[in-house]
């Protein structure tokens, strides 16, 4: 009976040890988690005041170079290296040299998950247009997910891209495919003669994301699993700047990927009147919460965008 007893005491200290490691695990992992960095809206903000400094950056301009410069320098300070991806653009207003700028974060895969936005300012003669949120929100988003990203576990290559010539250069959007969407029509087709279009598994594009009045609707050319995967992560952190309600469709830099069989999806804010394309688009329109609810938004989402992506689906 004591044998007995002495066994059973050793198998209760056995399994207390076992629990003990495990609570130690958890907490372990958690505290991991505390520590990751989360993304900052006010950091983004920041970023946002300092591109708008340079004044109007339309594609082909000095204040657009000076802005790659501070892209790049900004990398740099993470650890990480600004790419340029140079090309000459026909538009109505003649040849412009324009250039798309990225970065890659490694991760277990080659295989790229890339989140893009523009970085150009429209074109305009009659007034100075900086573009607080037509340009500098999605730059700046992008800049402060590099911090938050560079030094995550990632399953596949994050790719940070900053996209030139989204804007059309004469007042009107035009015809799709013709006076607009520049830089991201060449990256694709780029990526098509080089043969890297298919290491490309998804595009997370953000547009106009810092607007104070923030309402982000579905868009509808977006690709529906990707799509859903956004708005049920908003959905889990309770963003409800994220509306289930459909915005139409919207030609926008993610028409080039989906064109070519990439699954996108364009997080984009277009109830941002009535400053959309004035002078009043300024950084006073321009909210670091609404910045960080769709760095949150984004970041929730990945896990189960790399999830899915990693079981071939």
């Amino acid at each position: 009976m004591k044998g007995f007893l002495r066994g059973a005491s050793r198998a209760l200290v056995t399994q207390a040890r076992l629990v003990l490691v495990a609570a130690t695990f958890v907490v372990a992992c958690v505290a991991a988690q505390s520590k990751a960095p989360s993304f900052d809206g006010g950091r983004a903000y920041e970023h946002v005041r300092r591109l708008v400094a340079f004044g109007p950056r339309p594609a082909g301009s000095a204040a657009l170079a000076e802005t790659r410069t501070y892209l790049a320098s900004e990398l740099q300070r993470l650890g990480l290296k600004a790419q340029e991806q140079p090309f000459e653009a026909a538009t109505p207003l003649g040849a412009r040299s324009m250039v798309n700028v990225f970065t890659r974060i490694p991760g277990k895969r080659p295989e790229r998950i890339i989140l893009a936005g523009h970085y150009d300012t429209k074109f305009f003669r009659e007034f100075s247009f900086v573009g607080a949120n037509d340009g500098g929100s999605s730059a700046a988003f992008l800049l402060e997910m590099a911090r938050v990203l560079k030094d995550r576990p990632n399953p596949f290559t994050i790719e940070l891209l900053w996209l030139d010539g989204e804007e059309a250069m004469l007042p009107d959007w035009g015809e799709t495919g013709k006076d607009n969407t520049y830089g991201s029509r060449h990256y694709v087709n780029d990526a098509r003669r080089s043969g890297t279009l298919a290491s490309i598994k998804a595009l997370i594009l953000v547009d106009m994301i810092g607007d104070r009045r923030l309402v982000v609707k579905r868009e509808a050319n977006s690709t529906r699993w990707l799509a859903d995967a956004i708005w049920a992560a908003a959905a889990e952190i309770g963003a409800a700047e994220f509306s289930s309600l459909p915005t139409g469709s919207i030609d926008d830099d993610h028409i080039a990927f989906l064109k070519a069989g990439v699954p996108a999806v364009d997080i984009i804010d277009l109830d941002y009147q009535p400053f959309w394309h004035t002078a009043q688009d300024t950084l006073d329109q321009i909210s670091a919460r609404s910045l960080e609810v769709v760095g949150q938004v984004v970041l929730h989402a990945l896990p189960k965008i790399e999830e899915r992506l990693a079981a071939g689906q």
